[in-house]
């Protein structure tokens, strides 16, 4: 209900009314005060009600509800957002449930999901082990001999990691707390799956550089090899453990090369199947030509009266389109490219490549494909088209782009608004883009600025819309142009093909360059031409002194500050190729600006004025060109490096509790995968020493991957067990992932 004061003040007697409006209203305007207090009122105690049930609660409450049901709470520590522990409402909820289901295979799946926000698969290994049966329990989902012609078993026995294998083993005595010990009587494996699926909607496919025949093609906008992923499906109840079509599988070409036979033979004579369990609309990738989904295979022609069905001719094919190597080690082709229908498309899934038929190359040409798929991440950091909220909303000059529109005129547009603005006045705008194609251009980024005494400076913003990933596509270097006590934002985007440049000013004047959710392609950005660039080159050069930079979760290649400027990074990955590269250092090769880094990655050496504050960071470094010390600081005695690894022979400021130390000597990171496009980039792997591993701030990993809270996760996990599991059972956990 809402307390109105017009209604209110209606409800009061005329006479009252009229001597109120010949004292100026007094007596309204207590009737509004008086409104809405009782609003307030009104609505605590509506929240009151609320918050006697889990669902409708607030926050702040779940914990108090649970206590009367004697639930433990765990760790909830958490980044906001970062691990799903933010609040313990779904625990509290299914608490009664779980323990009503303590110990079944079910319960235990349902528990690792809703604590550790992770996909999960639960399973019983004492169902894969190679026994004796008793005759009057015959298990027939559960034979000794392995069917070694039954194609999709023999596969899961290596995909995600066994957890779907359904292969009988032979018993074995390892514990698996450690996550090395399966098939037992009393073992439990909780199989998680880190990486998540990202779509990518309605790209063209990217012509393969040198290609004569036009029949060889990448999904990934940036021309590279890109692993695709399921998106998984919901499952169909509680009572249903997940499948290998809930969880976010990378996929795979054996695997998927049987379900399409498989959908093309359930539909006979009659072809045009349109979806299957990972092709067509809604699923994990699909192709399309004018709006059109493509269907897996071909209706035949019509056969006459009396004669047999025609064939159905697949359309969509599955195929290893791996490199064909001659002996000499030089690429000569694709795998499979010889035997490749006419009228056939066919996707490598593993490595994002597409191969036309012959008759399908006058088609691309004439109404090109596109195709919707699902890439892998760890964290959402870097340009990608996960759920974020782009800079600059309120700004007052507004201004949106897709491809083709032309972006350069729309900057210069802004540029002269901006200008135009009277000495002393505040003008901020933004430029949107809206869609996650490639805008082929070399921008110029320029900013005006103000040196009117006691005035802030202009803000421009370019980012990506919620939801996409737009790639700019330089054929050279960016040069960026920001005006006195101004600032540039760039947010959301993926820059490739150049560097961004900010060359030198003389004024004195403050500068701020601001990356958000940004990458600057490391190592693997193409020039028009396809050259690949050279290891170890720069992807921002800032030869301002004035400038400060700050970076949030982003991904770059190496960074080049000039000594008297500021650097500000946190949770970024920054990638030089190699630990012996110099990742950060000034223009000249010299110390680079002053750098502060919160939970940060850097491969490569690092050579700076100062390190003002270093906290929760992997440095991935080496002795190599730039010096034998992988990390070298000029000014020790300012600053800190504090809970991070810092390789051994580094000169750096006062370190505490950093590694290597002398209980860990040889703690050292251990990466799943370090090469940008890697879904698994930057993420440790399971085998990494704890110390470093637990040995951030908070007790989570060092390293960008900080913010997952892996750590967290695991141990609120283990607590839930040594409360749901039955006793004399042995859970492990495993990652799939």
């Amino acid at each position: 209900m809402s307390w109105d004061a017009d209604r209110l003040y209606g409800l009061l007697p005329a006479l009252h009314r009229i001597q109120d409006e010949r004292r100026g209203g007094p007596l309204r305007a207590f009737t509004a005060l008086l409104a809405r207090e009782l609003d307030a009122l009104d609505g605590s105690l509506d929240q009151l009600y609320d918050d006697q049930f889990i669902e409708t609660c607030a926050d702040w409450v779940s914990p108090y509800i649970g206590d009367l049901i004697g639930y433990r709470p765990v760790r909830s520590d958490a980044r906001a957002g970062s691990a799903g522990l933010d609040s313990p409402r779904a625990e509290v909820a299914n608490t009664i449930a779980y323990r009503r289901r303590k110990g079944t295979a079910l319960m235990l799946e349902a528990l690792a999901r809703n604590v550790t926000d992770w996909p999960a698969h639960a399973t019983e290994f004492f169902e894969k082990i190679a026994t004796s049966q008793y005759m009057n329990h015959v298990r027939l989902h559960a034979p000794a001999t392995a069917e070694v012609r039954n194609l999709g078993r023999m596969l899961a026995v290596r995909q995600d990691g066994g957890a779907f294998d359904r292969t009988a083993h032979t018993a074995e005595v390892r514990r698996p707390e450690g996550g090395s010990g399966r098939f037992n009587i009393p073992n439990v494996g909780l199989f998680l799956w880190r990486i998540r699926p990202m779509e990518l909607r309605g790209l063209p496919l990217v012509p393969q550089p040198g290609d004569a025949t036009g029949t060889k093609f990448r999904i990934n906008p940036l021309g590279f090899d890109l692993p695709m992923f399921r998106k998984p499906l919901p499952e169909d109840g509680i009572e249903q453990l997940a499948g290998e079509e809930n969880v976010p599988a990378p996929l795979r070409i054996r695997s998927l090369a049987l379900q399409l036979r498989a959908a093309s033979a359930a539909a006979g004579s009659a072809g045009g199947v349109e979806r299957t369990l990972d092709y067509g609309e809604g699923r994990s990738f699909v192709f399309r030509r004018n709006g059109v989904a493509l269907p897996i295979d071909l209706q035949g022609p019509a056969a006459a009266p009396g004669d047999p069905p025609a064939p159905v001719a697949p359309l969509i094919r599955i195929a290893d389109l791996r490199d064909r190597v001659d002996a000499a080690g030089n690429v000569t082709g694709w795998a499979h490219q010889d035997g490749l229908q006419p009228h056939e498309v066919a996707i490598d899934p593993e490595r994002g490549r597409v191969l036309l038929g012959s008759d399908q190359v006058d088609a691309q040409a004439a109404a090109p494909l596109q195709v919707t798929f699902h890439h892998g991440t760890a964290l959402a950091f870097g340009g990608g088209a996960y759920p974020r909220t782009p800079a600059g909303t309120l700004h007052a000059e507004q201004r949106s782009a897709a491809a083709g529109a032309d972006l350069q005129s729309l900057l210069d547009e802004l540029h002269d608004t901006m200008d135009a603005v009277p000495e002393g006045t505040l003008a901020d705008a933004r430029l949107l883009l809206t869609d996650s194609l490639t805008h082929a251009l070399t921008p110029v980024l320029r900013v005006p600025g103000t040196t009117a005494p006691g005035t802030a400076g202009h803000e421009l913003v370019v980012a990506a819309a919620d939801g996409v990933r737009p790639l700019l596509q330089a054929g050279g270097d960016i040069v960026v142009q920001i005006g006195p006590r101004s600032t540039l934002v760039l947010d959301g985007l993926v820059i490739s093909g150049g560097a961004l440049r900010i060359g030198p000013s003389a004024d004195g004047e403050p500068r701020t360059l601001v990356l958000r959710d940004c990458t600057l392609v490391p190592g693997l950005a193409r020039e028009t031409d396809g050259r690949a660039r050279s290891p170890g080159e720069p992807s921002l050069v800032l030869d301002d002194p004035n400038v400060t930079l700050v970076m949030e979760r982003c991904i770059t290649g190496p960074l080049r500050v000039a000594a008297l400027a500021e650097a500000s990074l946190s949770t970024c990955l920054v990638d030089a190729d190699a630990p012996s590269t110099l990742a950060y250092g000034a223009p000249d090769g010299g110390a680079g600006a002053p750098l502060a880094l919160s939970a940060c990655t850097v491969v490569g050496q690092v050579h700076a004025v100062a390190l003002p504050m270093v906290s929760d960071t992997l440095f991935h470094a080496a002795p190599g060109a730039a010096g034998p010390a992988p990390v070298r600081v000029q000014r020790r005695q300012q600053g800190c490096v504090r809970f991070s690894w810092v390789p051994t022979g580094s000169i750096t400021p006062q370190r505490h509790r950093c590694l290597p130390d002398d209980a860990h000597p040889d703690a050292r990171p251990l990466f799943a995968a370090l090469r940008y496009g890697d879904p698994a980039c930057g993420l440790l792997r399971a085998a990494t020493d704890p110390a470093i591993r637990r040995g951030a701030s908070d007790d989570g990993e060092m390293g960008v991957m900080h913010a997952l809270q892996q750590p967290l996760r695991e141990a609120n996990l283990r607590v839930r067990l040594d409360e749901y599991l039955r006793f004399g059972l042995s859970a492990g956990i495993f990652y799939a992932t």
